[in-house]
């Protein structure tokens, strides 16, 4: 039986305003963030990080998806670029230097697999959802509450799913990773990347890259 086309089996219906709009009505916010090296860290600064990233993640009251994505790094370009620059080398010398450079460069990435690495962070909001509450309620304690999304505009929808996002950038702050959401355009190259595995380079936009 054949597959049904890319386009059909994704579940997106538009994407506005940096927002991906679901067909069943949900919306979602992509999220692009840095990372912390936390083996270089000290015992006590680790123990911080965790304390933190812990009330952070325990005062959600909705729920977000944490996503790598791992490539193996794509370098074609950046040999491209040095041939160049060693052709328009007038000196004897740098040439050589160059040369022994972009050498050196291949046989490193023949050696060894190098992989480059891509942070998100989607938050979600859907028509309707369980209200996730705090360290009581997910205890399981208490029942949980829906919080009835339908009925409201497009716009009101959006307002309140920036709301999550401001307050997910400002959580993530607070254990030292920066993030910003991503653009129209950005979320439509990213897709493209995930939904063409066989590339290698990575997305190339960057955290704190504006519209």
């Amino acid at each position: 039986m054949p597959q049904a086309p890319v386009q059909q089996q994704i579940k997106i219906e538009d994407i506005q305003d940096g927002v991906i709009i679901l067909k069943g009505g949900g919306l979602r916010a992509v999220l692009m963030t840095t990372s912390v090296n936390f083996s270089l860290k000290s015992t006590e600064e680790q123990d911080a990080l965790i304390y933190k990233y812990q009330g952070f993640i325990n005062s959600l009251d909705f729920t977000i998806q944490i996503l790598i994505i791992s490539r193996q790094l794509d370098i074609s370009g950046y040999l491209v670029t040095l041939e160049q620059k060693r052709k328009e080398q007038p000196n004897e010398l740098l040439r050589i230097q160059i040369a022994e450079y972009t050498d050196f460069i291949k046989s490193l990435i023949q050696m060894s697999n190098i992989m480059s690495q891509t942070f998100l962070v989607v938050v979600p909001l859907s028509p309707v959802e369980k209200k996730e509450g705090g360290f009581i309620e997910k205890l399981g304690l208490f029942q949980k509450s829906a919080r009835n999304n339908e009925g409201k505009s497009l716009e009101e929808l959006k307002a309140q799913l920036w709301q999550r996002v401001e307050y997910v950038v400002a959580g993530l702050s607070g254990v030292g990773v920066k993030a910003t959401p991503l653009n129209n355009q950005e979320i439509t190259e990213l897709f493209y990347h995930l939904y063409n595995m066989g590339l290698k380079e990575k997305p190339t936009f960057e955290v704190g890259q504006e519209e």
